[in-house]
């Protein structure tokens, strides 16, 4: 048997889609922001994707480029104004930053109505509490609107988040259980890992360790999501799971790159939208 693809790309280009026509009927144009210190080159491409696929949306999108060697106190100035401007309805600080910054303080200074990555203390609250008015991690948000494209109905299924991130497993885990799945939380500790992959309904992995999924990990018919991107020796991309292997027993899996990846940047579209609808 070999797995159905999960195709990000085109899931999120249909979104995408969506959003535009949203936009056109809002009335007021959405504002992201994002803020990016220094000069990492995969954050200088992920801000351009970001600013691109806001102009086809019909929104509007502003960069705050900062110097590799900016003190805390000027990203904090930027975030600050950024809060008070009324035209800017989501603000995206660039991760990761400089050592030197305390990332942890600038995002929690950012207001939580304008906190399009679910980030905030205030969001990520409102998630556990299962209240509706948060915005959600876009990258948890998008892995679900895939799984459930491929099963609507997720209850009871047993599902294995492998990493426990505030960006991600964290969240992922809080979406699943909203879903009412049965959720384990895997991580670099756990034992047993293989046993615990091998009785997943759904296995999400999020660790950053290249095909560190190994096939026969997969239970028959399992959907697997992987949200790792690795570059391996050859210059290639690989995720966290053995795409090639697992594809013999999952029941669709997605793909890297061009699975959860797309999902992303439509979802931080989607709530830019949402925050600018709120406001």
């Amino acid at each position: 048997m070999s797995a159905k693809l999960i195709d990000g790309k085109a899931f999120a280009a249909a979104l995408r889609e969506d959003l535009a026509a949203e936009v056109k009927k809002l009335g007021i144009t959405p504002g992201l922001a994002v803020i990016l210190v220094g000069e990492d080159p995969a954050s200088q491409v992920y801000v351009r994707n970001k600013i691109k696929a806001c102009e086809k949306c019909g929104m509007k999108s502003s960069e705050f480029v900062l110097p590799a060697d900016a003190p805390q106190e000027e990203v904090q100035s930027v975030i600050d104004s950024l809060n008070a401007d009324a035209d800017i309805h989501g603000i995206l600080l660039q991760l990761p930053v400089p050592d030197h910054l305390d990332s942890d303080t600038l995002i929690q200074s950012i207001d939580p109505a304008k906190d399009v990555d679910g980030l905030t203390f205030v969001n990520q609250g409102k998630l556990i509490a299962g209240d509706k008015s948060g915005l959600v991690p876009c990258t948890p948000q998008g892995s679900l609107m895939l799984i459930k494209d491929v099963e609507e109905n997720l209850s009871g299924k047993h599902a294995v988040v492998i990493g426990r991130s505030l960006l991600f497993g964290k969240p992922m885990a809080q979406l699943l259980l909203a879903e009412n799945c049965t959720v384990t939380t895997a991580h670099s500790r756990t034992q047993n890992l293989e046993e615990i992959c091998k009785q997943a309904d759904i296995l999400v992995a999020a660790v950053g360790r290249a095909k560190m999924v190994k096939g026969e990990w997969i239970k028959d018919g399992a959907i697997v999501i992987d949200v790792g991107i690795n570059r391996q020796d050859d210059g290639k991309l690989c995720g966290d799971v053995d795409f090639d292997a697992a594809q013999e027993n999952a029941a669709a899996i997605t793909p890297v790159p061009g699975g959860v990846g797309p999902m992303t940047i439509a979802c931080l579209l989607k709530n830019t939208i949402e925050a600018a609808k709120a406001a």
